[in-house]
Formats: C-alpha cells, sequence, structure tokens
C-alpha cells in the first residue's frame, strides 16, 4: 500500500498526472470537505470548544493535520478559527504533514495564495491568508516539533485508512510447523522448534505476481476483488507457507487477536503505523515517561509535558468494535476496482481499526482519554450542523432579497432566474447535509464514519460531538 499510494516513482498521490486529480466528481472518490464547507467549519467549531475547554491559551497553540488532501477542510477550519481573535493571535503554526509535492503545491495555493514559499529546516513555510498564521510543510510527523510546552490540536480525516495493513489468516498446525521461519531472505531452519506451532497458527497474506492464466481466488478476497468487473489482475493474496516476524510478532500485541486465533480461518488486518500514529498523538497530548518518537528507537526521547493539553479527532471509516477482515480496496473513478490492478493509478484504503487506534492511544499515554468512536452523524448533529445549513439558507435568502430589489427594473424573467439559482443552492446545502449524515445503507455517511477523540485526562468530561458540552 505505502509503495503504490505514496512512492517517489508513480505513486498514486506523489505523482502529478496530466489531467488526472484524484479528488472531487472528476476524480476517484469525494471526501467529506468536498461535499459541504460546513464539514470543516464544525471541525472549527470543535478546535474552538477544546481550546474554551482548556483555559483559552494565549500563546503556544498549534494546529497539525495529517494527510490535508487538496487542503478544503483545513481551509475551512482556519476561516472559523479566524473568526475568534483570542484562539487565531494564539496559534504559533499550523502543521501540514505531507508526503506529495504535487498535492502540497495545491494546498499552498489555495491557504497562502501568492506568499511566498520558503524552504527550512523541517520542510517548507509560507503565511497564511488567514490572520497571518504560519504553515508549516512537513513530509512525516517525525518532523514536526514535539515542544513540551505546546498545546497541538490534531486532525486525521480520512488518513488511516491509507496507512499499510498486515493481513493474517488463521490456519491450522502442519507437521513441520515451527521448524523453519520466513524472512525476506528465506526460509531459515530453527534449531529448536517452537512447541507453540502445534497448536493454529497465524500466516501473512502476502501480494504476490499473478500467474498469466491465473484469477484471482483467493481465501480472503477482499470485497473490491470479488466485485470487481476485471477477471484478472498484476498481483493477488498469497498465503504464506510458514510463520514470519509479522504473524508471530503483530497478533500478540493485543488480547482481541489471540481471541480468534482458536477460529480456524479467521483472518484480521492489523496495520501497526496506525497504532504508532496513535500513539504519537496521545504522547504529543499526554505526554509519556519514555516518550519513544514515531519510528526512530535511536532518536533521544522528548521532554516530559509539564501538563496534558491539546486534542486529537480522527474521522474515518471502518467498525466501531471490531477487528476489520479483508477490507482492502481499489476505488477508481467512485467504483470499487481490484486492489491488485493498474498499481499507482488506483486509490487503495482499508477499514480502520478503532479499537486498536484507543488501545494504542492509551498505552502511550497515562494523561490521556479518548472518547468514542461515534457514528459521523451523531457527531456532526450534535456539532449544530443543522443549525449551520438552516443559517447558510437564511443568508442565501436575504442575498436573495437584496438582488431581486436591485434588479427589479431587469424584469421578471432576471427576478426567476435569480430565485431558482437560490432554490438549487439550497437543495445542495440540504442534500449535502443529507448525505454526510444519514444512516440508510447507501444514502450516506452517518454511519459508515465514526469519530475519535483524545483528549488531556479531565476526570471523564466528554468532549463537545462526543455528548458533551462546554462545561464537559
Amino acid at each position: 500500500m505505502r509503495q503504490c499510494l505514496t512512492s517517489p516513482n508513480g505513486g498514486y498521490y506523489t505523482t502529478k498526472r496530466e489531467g488526472r486529480d484524484q479528488f472531487g466528481q472528476k476524480g476517484d472518490f469525494v471526501t467529506s470537505p468536498e461535499i459541504s464547507q460546513i464539514f470543516g467549519e464544525l471541525l472549527g467549531v470543535w478546535l474552538v470548544a477544546e481550546w474554551m475547554l482548556q483555559g483559552r491559551k494565549k500563546d503556544g497553540v498549534e494546529i497539525i493535520e495529517v494527510g490535508p488532501g487538496r487542503g478544503t477542510l483545513i481551509d475551512d477550519l482556519l476561516r472559523t478559527v479566524s473568526n475568534f481573535k483570542g484562539l487565531a493571535s494564539s496559534v504559533e503554526n499550523i502543521y501540514l504533514v505531507e508526503a506529495s509535492p504535487s498535492l502540497r503545491a495545491v494546498q499552498k495555493q489555495l491557504l497562502c495564495g501568492e506568499s511566498a514559499l520558503e524552504e527550512v529546516q523541517i520542510g517548507y513555510r509560507s503565511i497564511s491568508k488567514y490572520a497571518g498564521m504560519p504553515i508549516t510543510w512537513c513530509e512525516d510527523i517525525r518532523f514536526v516539533p514535539n515542544e513540551p510546552d505546546k498545546t497541538p490540536f490534531i486532525f486525521a480525516h480520512e488518513f488511516f485508512d491509507a496507512l499499510p495493513i498486515h493481513a493474517l489468516q488463521s490456519v491450522p498446525p502442519t507437521p513441520t510447523a515451527g521448524q523453519t521461519l520466513s524472512t525476506p531472505t528465506g526460509q531459515i531452519s530453527l534449531n529448536r522448534p517452537n512447541p507453540e506451532a502445534q497448536k493454529p497458527q497465524w500466516r501473512e497474506l502476502l501480494v504476490t505476481p499473478t500467474a498469466p492464466s491465473s484469477i484471482i481466488t483467493t481465501t480472503a478476497s477482499s470485497p473490491a476483488t470479488t466485485n470487481s468487473k476485471e477477471s484478472k489482475a498484476d498481483f493477488q493474496l498469497s498465503l504464506a507457507k510458514a510463520s514470519n516476524p509479522s504473524s508471530l510478532l503483530l497478533p500478540t500485541q493485543s488480547q482481541r487477536y489471540k481471541d480468534l486465533l482458536s477460529t480456524l480461518g479467521s483472518v484480521i488486518e492489523i496495520s501497526p503505523e496506525s497504532q504508532s500514529y496513535a500513539a504519537e498523538f496521545a504522547r504529543r497530548i499526554g505526554g509519556s515517561i519514555e516518550s519513544k518518537p514515531l519510528t526512530s528507537s535511536a532518536a533521544p526521547p522528548a521532554p516530559r509535558k509539564p501538563e496534558p493539553s491539546g486534542a486529537a479527532l480522527i474521522i474515518d471509516y471502518g467498525p466501531a468494535t471490531t477487528i476489520p477482515t479483508s477490507t482492502l480496496r481499489g476505488i477508481r473513478a467512485h467504483q470499487l476496482v481490484s486492489p491488485f490492478s493498474n498499481p499507482g493509478e488506483v486509490d487503495l484504503s482499508a477499514d480502520v481499526d478503532f479499537m486498536a487506534l484507543v488501545e494504542a492511544a492509551l498505552s502511550a499515554s497515562k494523561n490521556i482519554e479518548v472518547h468514542g468512536p461515534v457514528e459521523q452523524g451523531t457527531f456532526l448533529e450534535q456539532m449544530g450542523i443543522e443549525e449551520r445549513a438552516e443559517m447558510l439558507i437564511r443568508s442565501l435568502e436575504k442575498e436573495n432579497a437584496k438582488g431581486a430589489i436591485a434588479k427589479a427594473e431587469d424584469g421578471a424573467k432576471s427576478g426567476e432566474e435569480t430565485k431558482a439559482n437560490v432554490e438549487t443552492r439550497k437543495k445542495a446545502i440540504r442534500e449535502a447535509v443529507e448525505r454526510l449524515t444519514s444512516r440508510l445503507p447507501g444514502r450516506g455517511m452517518g454511519t459508515l464514519y465514526k469519530a475519535l477523540a483524545i483528549v488531556p485526562e479531565r476526570g471523564g468530561k466528554r468532549p463537545v460531538g462526543f455528548g458533551g458540552g462546554l462545561g464537559g
């Protein structure tokens, strides 16, 4: 997944192709911020509410978004934040974690216009059009400074679904199980066979080239593969013949995985990188005794945080409590396709294991709480999506009334055209709200998408959008 999506040579997000845009109706998929400006505005309101709950800090506030796409969400969010002068003046920096140079250029143009883009030690920097707030682009969250006296507000929208997964299947023991180990350089014999090998084992499902006459048929074929009209792909999933480091280590890290081992044929998906990001968010908010960096064990630990502050909001799709299974999919031109065809030209994603993110965050810091996941529809309704939609509609009606007076001398036809245009825009606002919040299968995103919040430890007081208000 990493190679196909972010490789500098032909990656889906990192390679600019003439006439191709991944986002929007003309691209491969549409995200919530592209559907309505209200989505990003409400995330801005969520940030404001958390800032207020944490004492309205006057300085040291940071806004971080991982995987900003075209910048639509952060643009709507910053426009909202800029209306709250106390918060806007407290923002010291905005960090956008973006691996794609082409998307970074799109984001810079949207957020900063003609402001100069300068190269700095950790990436690139410019000044936004919103209250002069500075923006720094980094290729990885490891490059974003982790200073204990700062208050980071972190946003991850449809970011975790694009992080690599390991797919593992439970298999019965074999006579030779535990005598060899698969490694990148081949199989090696073990001097002392593992006694656990006489029990059910996890085996990794590996991506392998498809034989010329082969048709994809695997025990754990993904929905995209089975539903695709394509009968042949470049690659397929194949069950490893022996244990490898991933199958031996990853399923031991949670009781949730251990409980499924005895159910032969069970398939689970584990994303170590997703868990690392969730742990990193938690450490930046709550601090940690160890404060390990995201990946590099050789780097020095971050200083201990004097008091927890900040928050993280994760919105993505996946089951609320169960482990994802066989969810790897390809998306192209708004259709499900085989994830194993046309590498670099198809978007790849897999359901997010929200409970794995919860476990990772809680294990990383003792000074944080995790709330959710809650359905996106519930979150947005509690944040006031209906009320905001009505405000926009009333604004359109006032605009229409003023325009009607100004154009009265143009005749009835002009007035009718203006009224029809307003009605079309009002309908679009209502349809966008319906799509973002609907629980009906196939009608919207209200149930499929979930929201998860990481906040400082505060005795269980719920954040707004998760059952709480400004008083907790």
